[in-house]
């Protein structure tokens, strides 16, 4: 089968490899949608490599290239004999990440007994710590690691599910910490009046949604975002944009909250300069989600002044939630299902789309680098 595979930083080669087997609890997929996310980009270009050995080192590519891609939809060509709810044919969308319930180990690690499974003691995940991803013809996973997609969604937006499944994850870790400031608390002197997000690249844009149209929130919401196509479309969703390059972004946040400052701080585009700003950003006792990866370049006594003012740090990766009584992550089902009824839009910020695999690296070198692009999806249609 083909495959694209990061071979060493900033080089992807196109190569037949051999297509994978479904065991008797897995089925094969093949791929016919996967989203594009800044981790691959980072993966790509050395900013980041996850695959590390048993000591916590990390695998250098060119000694164990990697397939990317892990925000996936396929159709299942083989179902493993032990698979009884599946069937050849199915459009699916996959968690990638394979747990104590995908690898089917008893007892349960205290993570995954506790629904955190992107934190499972034994966890790997295809197309980030060195498992094959999604930038390949076909992919075997375990049968509880797929969902049916049983509506009329197209696949480039249910590629959305997994992106939209780390935001829902996201905000229930927040509201699982003890923090000073709620949402939608009812004692008015708790609750969160503001929020600033940082970044209108598509996680921004989902948290803007999320929090508006499922939490319910009934505050301000102000995005920093340069980009002029990334603040129309923010607007479009109800958020209050800044231009930090044309403007003060501390002086209008202060401006904007009536100098209380933000009582939430969501760091959506993972640009460590904006960590010097973020003290004179924040009410005290603030909450800050470190959502975004990345930080290139910042001293750590950057983080001197935040300390000070003893903020709620909440960091959350993946798409961690609890599992059904089938083994399927909920997460995954709570995602698929906000995008089957449009209850959060991602069509509208699906800039790009690649047909094929010879058309994939520009993606990686040159056009998520460009202005207008925002959201990159791999669509086969071979």
């Amino acid at each position: 089968m083909k495959a694209l595979v990061l071979c060493n930083i900033n080089q992807l080669e196109l190569r037949e490899i051999s297509r994978p087997e479904a065991k008797q609890h897995d089925v094969l997929v093949r791929v016919s949608a996967v989203g594009l996310c800044g981790t691959d980009f980072h993966i790509f270009s050395g900013q980041a490599n996850y695959n590390i050995d048993r000591r916590g080192k990390v695998i250098p590519l060119i000694e164990q290239p990697q397939i990317l891609g892990h925000e996936i939809v396929g159709v299942i060509e083989t179902v493993g004999s032990e698979v009884k709810d599946l069937q050849v044919g199915d459009h699916v969308i996959i968690d990638q990440g394979l747990n104590c319930i995908s690898r089917r180990r008893k007892p349960n690690c205290e993570y995954c007994t506790s629904g955190d499974s992107h934190q499972c003691q034994f966890y790997k995940e295809h197309g980030i710590t060195g498992l094959p991803g999604g930038l390949a013809e076909y992919i075997a996973i375990p049968a509880v690691n797929t969902i049916p997609i049983p509506f009329d969604l197209e696949d480039i937006a249910a590629a959305l599910t997994e992106p939209l499944g780390c935001i829902i994850h996201a905000s229930d870790r927040v509201a699982r910490c003890y923090k000073r400031y709620e949402i939608n608390a009812e004692d008015s002197n708790k609750r969160v009046r503001s929020i600033l997000i940082l970044g209108a690249g598509p996680a921004g844009l989902l948290f803007i949604q999320y929090l508006y149209k499922v939490l319910r929130y009934d505050g301000l919401i102000l995005v920093s975002e340069p980009n002029q196509r990334k603040q129309e479309l923010a607007k479009s969703f109800g958020a209050e944009v800044i231009d930090p390059q044309t403007v003060d972004l501390v002086e209008v946040v202060q401006e904007k909250t009536g100098g209380r400052r933000v009582e939430y701080l969501i760091d959506a585009c993972g640009a460590g300069s904006i960590f010097n700003s973020i003290p004179a950003l924040i009410r005290k006792q603030a909450t800050v989600l470190l959502y975004g990866y990345g930080h290139a370049g910042v001293d750590l006594r950057v983080l001197n002044n935040l300390q000070f003012m003893e903020p709620t740090l909440v960091a959350a990766t993946g798409a961690s939630g609890g599992f059904r009584s089938d083994g399927r992550p909920l997460i995954y089902e709570r995602a698929l299902s906000f995008l089957a009824t449009n209850h959060i839009d991602v069509t509208s910020w699906i800039t790009h789309c690649y047909q094929s695999f010879e058309a994939i690296p520009q993606a990686f070198t040159k056009d998520h680098l460009e202005p207008d692009y925002i959201k990159g999806v791999v669509a086969l249609t071979g």
